[in-house]
């Protein structure tokens, strides 16, 4: 047996190992979803406004029966890509007219429920201790969201979202 014969079945073996491979690979990467990642989005253009009465009439803190008062943080939302930011999470910290804290040990303001491509306005409500005055300071807001939903409990069958 010459050498050309001794390797035509390793050879073969190993072509159909590549051959499996590539296959493997290609339908893989067919059937694989597109990743969902965390997507920023830049907030700019910031202010806020008292509730309208239906929405503050008898607001109470998350600490008990403490009078609080609504506010309505209104902005630009920047998605520099091109995919569409579902569930994004704003982030930011709220000082009193004092220099106190708003919301003590946490950053997280509330939701955009969806981002599209480009700017857009968005609006998210916060119930603020009625003890503290305003003017309100806004200062080093961000947000941050998906390209998928991640959070399926929140919806349900007649929210628009289920069409994603």
């Amino acid at each position: 047996m010459n050498l050309r014969q001794s390797l035509q079945p390793w050879l073969r073996s190993l072509l159909s190992v590549c051959g499996v491979l590539l296959i493997a690979l290609g339908v893989s990467g067919a059937i694989a979803p597109e990743a969902i990642a965390l997507t920023s989005v830049d907030l700019s253009d910031l202010s806020y406004h008292e509730c309208p009465a239906e929405f503050s009439e008898g607001a109470v803190t998350s600490m008990g029966s403490e009078a609080a008062s609504c506010y309505i943080i209104t902005g630009t939302a920047t998605n520099s890509t091109s995919k569409y930011v579902i569930d994004a999470d704003v982030f930011g910290r709220i000082y009193d007219r004092n220099g106190n804290s708003v919301f003590q040990n946490r950053t997280r303001v509330g939701l955009i429920p969806e981002v599209p491509s480009g700017k857009s306005t968005f609006e998210v409500r916060i119930t603020v201790d009625a003890r503290q005055k305003p003017p309100l300071q806004l200062k080093q807001f961000k947000a941050s969201g998906f390209t998928a939903r991640v959070r399926p409990f929140y919806y349900d069958e007649n929210d628009e979202l289920t069409n994603f």
